[in-house]
């Protein structure tokens, strides 16, 4: 059996060893099952001043039937703190006072919000100072939580407060494991904001198309989007076919072998979902290849094939698809950790996922784009658990497992679940964001 540094420290020795040599050991992630309550436990809820959007998080906990801790005595599985009223830096205290006795009590795998508003809407510089300082708070929090337990930043920009739910929910549920230390833009929906009927099927009735889904990462995207109701149209190379169509089949949706980078990839996708299931709500660009090779010896074959599977081809398929996707529709692309922070050897996958961060910032804000309601948005992985993966070197997988808040790689589950929640019509208001899925990677902004 392969050496896992987390099952070692985690065993009788490895237990002693670790706690002796103030060694990482990492906790077992609270992920989401369907049916569960959104925490297993009591919310602390406090806010500086009048703190409106605390007022709506306890409306939507309530709502959820969560208990609130309004006193951090005793333990919570969460802590939400509302800084929207922030005026200057010296409001800041009450990170202090309120939310350090708070963490104190806080439960194994437990969640830290702040909520807070965007800078650019800031009255004076003094307030503009508070309001980016809330971002240094949150990622220091990440890195100082144990037992797995993550903090994120979500700024709500004016207008947008009925908006939050969905954040809030994915924020607090198991959905986020692996989410920590990032910072969610809410603006002004681009499309009215849907609540579904039912939480735990986000998706009900919709369409969606992932490419790459034969396996891996893909394979959990096309499931996880099932599960929460979705009809899954999945992509992949004719030679992945096999298990393609397995999967597909699994899920009750349907197969389409092809090559992401022929002309005519955008318009069979679009014949095939109009023809098969009428049309289609969701598309998740997933295919993506790697070619390794320092810069100094990397060949043209290696430079061009990457850059035109993982940014150029959708680009092009782009072209049709933006016009046939559903009014209210969502678009996710799949960036890296190496397009934010760049990797040895890896020179011409870094250029390809930073230039689709860059091609979502700038699609999302394309006036035929937004006038069709549709968000556009991406997630950067990092160290996540595939067959890829278990390939590196030993030491060299075992530090990237390591190298992030969490000390543990992330699983396949952790990115389809934060494209599911960019899929959600609850979720209108973000656009053009890039989360990372890396645990807190200490590598990279």
């Amino acid at each position: 059996m392969a050496f896992s540094y987390g099952g070692f420290v985690n065993s009788g020795v490895g237990k002693f060893l670790a706690s002796n040599l103030g060694l990482p050991r990492p906790t077992r992630l609270r992920r989401h099952t369907p049916g569960e309550s959104l925490v297993p436990g009591a919310v602390f809820v406090d806010g500086f001043g009048e703190a409106p959007l605390a007022a709506q998080v306890r409306g939507v906990l309530e709502g959820a039937g969560v208990q609130l801790a309004t006193v951090p005595s005793t333990s919570v599985v969460a802590a939400v703190l509302d800084l929207s009223k922030v005026r200057s830096p010296a409001d800041l205290d009450i990170v202090r006072t309120s939310l350090g006795p708070a963490l104190k009590t806080l439960a194994p795998t437990g969640r830290v919000v702040i909520l807070g508003r965007p800078v650019a809407g800031a009255v004076d510089v003094a307030q503009a100072a508070g309001r980016r300082a809330l971002e240094g708070i949150v990622r220091s929090i990440g890195k100082e939580l144990r037992g797995g337990g993550t903090a994120n930043l979500v700024l709500v920009a004016e207008g947008a407060d009925d908006a939050l739910e969905g954040t809030l929910r994915f924020l607090l549920s198991g959905r986020s494991a692996y989410v920590s230390g990032q910072v969610f833009h809410l603006a002004e929906p681009v499309a009215p904001v849907q609540a579904p009927a039912d939480w735990d099927a986000p998706l009900a009735g919709k369409v969606a198309v992932v490419t790459g889904a034969a396996r891996g990462i893909g394979a959990a995207i096309a499931s996880t989007l099932a599960r929460d109701g979705a009809t899954v149209v999945c992509v992949d190379v004719p030679s992945a076919s096999g298990p393609l169509a397995e999967v597909a089949n699994s899920l009750g949706g349907s197969a389409l072998a092809l090559d992401v980078t022929s002309a005519d990839a955008g318009t069979r996708i679009v014949e095939h979902t109009q023809s098969r299931h009428g049309g289609f709500d969701i598309v998740v660009h997933n295919a993506g290849i790697t070619r390794d090779k320092l810069l100094a010896n990397i060949d043209a074959d290696r430079w061009a094939s990457v850059l035109e599977v993982n940014l150029g081809s959708i680009l092009v398929m782009n072209q049709v698809l933006v016009p046939a996707i559903a009014e209210g529709g969502h678009i996710v692309n799949v960036a890296s950790i190496a397009g934010i922070a760049g990797n040895r050897g890896q020179t011409n996958y870094a250029a390809s996922k930073a230039g689709v961060i860059g091609m979502t910032a700038a699609l999302a804000q394309d006036p035929t784009v937004r006038a069709k309601g549709v968000t556009v948005n991406a997630v950067a992985p990092g160290f996540i658990e595939t067959e890829m993966t278990a390939k590196v070197p030993l030491a060299t997988r075992e530090v990237g497992r390591l190298m992030n808040s969490l000390s543990q790689g992330g699983l396949p589950v952790d990115v389809a679940e934060t494209i599911g929640y960019f899929a959600w019509d609850a979720n209108r208001a973000v656009t053009g964001t890039t989360v990372r899925v890396c645990g807190q990677m200490l590598l990279g902004a």
